[in-house]
């Protein structure tokens, strides 16, 4: 069985695996350990991760990227508006969500990013099963810790499309310290001061921070704070629209009326960005960016901080809400981790050490932190794999509540209640009590609205309780909900029962020893005083109410009818591939037995053979680069086959002397061996004899040196007539 942990970023996603005691970064296809966030679509098929960065530029109007950034938005979002600004492709609404619209096979065609980012994780499954060898299912996928219950969701749903069982759906900064945590030997007891940790995480597109203390086996997340517009793309924004201007006055060019000049210019601004990170001036050269026009550039580090000052000013404004939150003050923090690519910034890392007054840290992997936390946690909620017992404590990031109609038979009755608060810590359970003598509707949506990112709708579901009835005596049912923020920092109603008044017997605590004479004792069977006992009224479990709910999950038939969508794409770009595998097979093949007819197969073809293989290969190249440009993989199998039918023979005879020879050569070997061997054995039993007689020598020569029997040997004789003596 996988374990397998995804960071699911703006712009890249890395892969976490378990195995070989310890988690490892997969490579894909092309062997980078990051794969290009990126779905685009073409008049064939989808090209995905890699293939997709690979035509960008030349597809810009059929790439999307920032998934992350759309799933589980309604189209009518503010951020969607702020997303349109990344994004060349046109984003749309499809059923209430925010997707794309994009030319695919020919013709227009709009998916949700619920489908887009289900495309993807189908991609990531398959580059994780391709270099583990093993069908992937169990997975961690990492969000943003700002992500609300819709997007969650979304995320839940986009798993379910790529045949993925989401073991968790896990916030990017407490992945980060579970992979900081669960390796530490030297963290406190539990009755110790515990370490805290400020982990600091600035990528590609959001900021967040997260204060975490960690004690033996455990961490407890204590507050999060996020910018969710600040990152290496706001940079590389800044910097574009700096030589837009520059390009502009300098080379009479203007790349925002031109995608492709503007996305190529993003692409160079990137670049200078990372040089500009360890250098304090880097160059930038575009060769034909627009209109044949060649642009060079040089951008000295002061400059670029220049450019993106109003984002620097806004570095502290997270830290200063997460201590604010966790009642703390910098001295108060142990250590401060830095990951994601953009704290690699000098300026950035200049500010927050000097917010706090203390160095940095950077033990982390600022790539692939997160990817390593969530493999981790998949390891520990898979049974496969035996993981050090480590505790992970989240917390909820935006307060819920419950609503609900007022019952006709309680007038002053609350309607609402505010069930997790900001902070708690999750996953969490909480019972919720109602009295009623009909079935009712309960709500729940966030409790401050404002907090939420964009403008997300608070809403997060509607649960009907059924099987509500007034008892014999027309009095209220007690009615027991059982609300649930789980894992993935969701809330369901998990289930729901009714409960009954009952007086039950009970034993009364004897309050320590009885004294002679206390009281009058009753005699009892076997010498036991029998216990005293009391009626008390206790709520007793009488049966299940059905709960049916409405969230903003998809349905199942539209789940059913974009996973069969999804699996006939995934088909076609099965089958176009393969088409253009055989397609080059044959433009190869072609090659390979023309150079090889007069090489290699030479000796081995009458020229009648030659002339008419010659004649094939010329006649199936002509038709490779005129009609058979774009055909059916079916038809080049049958080119490929119609080559082999003439070749065969040739190539048959090449095999059959190579046969021989190589026969020839083992049977040569064999009898060197054989002869070895017999050389080998001779000598051994000359050895043999050769010994045999030099022992039968030294035996003869004992035998004459040894005394006539009766008689005594010389020294024994000696002695005798020492002793007459």
């Amino acid at each position: 069985m996988s374990v397998v942990g995804i960071d699911f970023g703006a712009q890249s996603t890395k892969v976490g695996v378990a195995r070989n005691k310890g988690i490892d970064i997969i490579t894909n296809e092309v062997s980078n350990r990051s794969t290009p966030s990126l779905v685009g679509f073409n008049s064939k098929s989808r090209a995905i991760g890699e293939a997709a960065k690979t035509q960008e530029t030349s597809n810009l109007k059929n790439t999307v990227g920032n998934l992350k950034r759309l799933i589980g938005r309604s189209f009518s979002d503010p951020d969607i508006q702020v997303e349109q600004q990344f994004t060349p492709v046109t984003l749309c609404d499809v059923n209430g969500q925010a997707g794309a619209e994009v030319n695919y096979l020919g013709k227009k065609e709009k998916f949700s990013a619920t489908q887009l980012v289900g495309m993807y994780l189908g991609k990531i499954r398959d580059i994780a099963s391709a270099e583990l060898k093993l069908p992937v299912s169990d997975v961690v996928i990492s969000v943003p810790a700002w992500f609300t219950d819709v997007q969650r969701r979304a995320i839940l749903d986009a798993g379910d499309l790529a045949g993925l069982k989401v073991l968790r759906v896990m916030n990017d900064t407490t992945a980060t310290a579970l992979g900081y945590g669960i390796t530490k030997l030297d963290l406190p007891g539990p009755e110790e001061k515990p370490r805290r940790v400020a982990f600091v995480d600035i990528g590609y597109a959001d900021y967040t921070c997260t204060l975490v203390e960690f004690r033996k086996g455990e961490l407890n997340v204590k507050a999060t704070a996020y910018d969710r517009h600040f990152g290496g793309r706001d940079f590389d924004k800044a910097l574009t629209e700096h030589f837009a201007n520059e390009f502009k006055e300098k080379f009479k060019i203007d790349i925002r009326t031109n995608p492709k000049a503007w996305a190529r210019t993003i692409a160079a601004a990137e670049k200078l960005k990372k040089v500009l990170s360890a250098n304090p001036v880097a160059p930038m050269s575009i060769e034909s960016l627009m209109e044949d026009v060649d642009v060079r550039a040089i951008v000295k580090r002061e400059e670029l901080e220049a450019m993106v000052k109003p984002l620097l000013d806004r570095i502290t404004v997270p830290l200063e809400q997460m201590l604010a939150e966790a009642k703390l003050k910098p001295e108060d923090i142990d250590s401060i981790e830095l990951v994601g690519g953009s704290t690699r910034v000098p300026a950035i890392k200049d500010a927050i050490s000097k917010f706090f007054g203390k160095p940095l840290s950077f033990t982390l992997n600022q790539d692939e932190a997160i990817a390593r936390g969530c493999a981790f946690s998949c390891a520990i909620l898979s049974p496969a794999f035996r993981v050090r017992d480590f505790s992970v404590h989240d917390i909820v990031n935006y307060p819920i509540e419950f609503t609900w109609e007022q019952s006709t038979d309680i007038p002053d009755e609350d309607t609402s209640l505010t069930v997790f608060n900001r902070g708690n810590v999750m996953p969490s359970t909480k019972i919720l009590t109602f009295y009623r003598k009909n079935p009712f509707d309960l709500e729940a949506r966030y409790a401050n609205p404002d907090a939420l990112p964009g403008k997300i709708n608070p809403w997060i579901g509607r649960f009907s309780v059924k099987g509500v009835q007034a008892d014999p005596n027309n009095d209220f049912m007690i009615c027991k909900l059982k609300a649930r923020l789980n894992l993935h920092g969701i809330l369901n109603v998990e289930s729901g029962y009714y409960v009954e008044d009952v007086e039950v017997e009970e034993p009364v605590p004897e309050e320590g020893e009885k004294k002679d004479g206390d009281a009058m004792e009753t005699d009892a069977p076997n010498g036991e005083q029998p216990k005293k006992t009391r009626k008390v009224k206790k709520q007793v479990r009488k049966g299940d109410l059905p709960i049916s709910a409405g969230t903003s999950s998809l349905d199942q038939a539209t789940k059913d009818a974009w996973f069969e969508k999804e699996n006939a794409m995934y088909v076609e770009d099965k089958l176009v591939a393969e088409t253009a595998e055989k397609k080059n097979e044959l433009e190869s093949f072609i090659y390979e037995l023309r150079d090889k007819i007069e090489t290699v197969y030479a000796d081995f073809a009458s020229e009648e053979e030659k002339e008419k293989l010659r004649s094939k290969l010329a006649q199936s190249e002509d038709w490779l680069y005129e009609e058979g440009d774009d055909t059916t993989k079916a038809v080049y199998v049958s080119k490929i086959d119609e080559i082999r039918f003439i070749a065969g023979p040739i190539v048959q005879r090449h095999k059959d002397t190579l046969e021989a020879e190589r026969q020839a050569v083992l049977k040569a070997q064999e009898e060197a061996a054989a002869k070895k061997r017999a050389e080998a054995e001779a000598k051994r039993k000359e050895e043999e004899a050769k010994k045999a007689e030099e022992a039968k020598k030294q035996a003869d020569t004992e035998m004459k040196d040894a005394p006539a029997e009766g008689e005594a040997a010389p020294a024994e004789k000696a002695e005798g007539e020492e002793k007459k003596q």
